[in-house]
């Protein structure tokens, strides 16, 4: 699996482009500042830069009332780091009062491969929006997160194909008293993913983030350690949706999750790209008969050396 597609939809809003004249002047015909979600991003080879796009978009839409906002490829030629591109949103952000959801990094495997995106600090970005609701950043390298204490904060998701494990550990301690969906692509350590199961902790303990519903701890090379970890795990009672995807879970993982603390109160359960053999499919689907269960995508690679997660590079 790789990131083909530039998201369609982000914090229930339609994306809509917002694309500057050669000028640097804004389109004439625009929707309603709130109706959509704002993708500010720079074509290659474009003579407007990302800073230059983003001041066009400020002037030109009635900025109160953004709700949504997305950041896409910031370079024209040659890869940069995220930092001025971040450093002018969050620099914008007494213009954007209303903002509630931001994506950062909505950049396809065309475009740039996740794991060669330059990330920066993006700690400001929840520090500059205390009103944020949901964050998502995709890219690894280089990326730095710091401990914060956000009170609005309700959705966070961190997508890479390694997860640096400085960054997990700063999730990990940090203070997120509305935090109902917490997702981590937690990715390979040839990408950065230097993080261990012990580094997932705080996320299983049920003492930390007591709004949370959603726990996705995905992508990983050692999903089965994760499975086993997440069978015993206090939070688990109080989860609507547990998502394990995209990595490598075999019967060993799956069988621990079965042995496990009961599953059943579950809405759904994610295992999509996973090495489970038909028969432990089987009994997950007969076990979990009142949950929906996500199998699809599966993979037959009997060497496990060949066996891979759903993003990588």
């Amino acid at each position: 699996m790789t990131v083909n597609r530039h998201i369609e939809r982000f914090h229930g809003l339609p994306v809509f482009e917002f694309s500057a004249a050669p000028d640097g002047d804004a389109p004439a015909a625009l929707p309603a500042a709130d109706a959509v979600a704002w993708r500010i991003a720079v074509e290659y080879d474009s003579p407007t830069g990302f800073q230059e796009t983003l001041g066009a978009f400020l002037d030109a839409v009635d900025t109160d009332r953004v709700r949504a906002l997305v950041i896409g490829a910031w370079w024209a030629d040659g890869y940069e780091p995220l930092t001025a591109a971040l450093a002018a949103v969050t620099g914008a952000a007494g213009r954007l009062p209303g903002l509630r959801a931001l994506f950062v990094g909505d950049v396809t495997y065309d475009e740039c491969e996740i794991s060669w995106l330059e990330m920066c600090d993006v700690t400001g970005a929840l520090t500059a929006f205390p009103a944020l609701h949901e964050l998502v950043v995709r890219g690894g390298s280089g990326l730095v997160l710091r401990p914060v204490r956000h009170e609005a904060l309700r959705a966070l998701r961190l997508e890479a194909g390694g997860l640096p494990a400085e960054v997990v550990r700063a999730v990990g301690a940090g203070d997120f008293p509305a935090l109902e969906r917490l997702e981590l692509w937690l990715g390979v350590d040839e990408y950065g993913g230097d993080h261990s199961v012990e580094d997932l902790a705080p996320f299983l303990t049920g003492v930390r983030f007591p709004a949370l519903r959603h726990l996705g701890l995905e992508n990983s090379e050692y999903q089965d350690e994760i499975a086993a970890a997440v069978a015993h795990a206090p939070v688990v009672a109080r989860l609507d949706h547990l998502s394990l995807a995209m990595g490598v879970l075999t019967d060993e993982g799956a069988g621990a999750l079965l042995e496990g603390q009961p599953l059943t109160h579950l809405t759904s359960l994610d295992l999509h790209h996973h090495y489970l053999t038909e028969p432990m499919q089987q009994r997950l689907t007969e076990a979990l008969a009142g949950v929906k269960v996500d199998l699809s995508d599966a993979e037959d690679e009997e060497d496990e050396e060949d066996r891979y997660v759903a993003v990588a590079e």
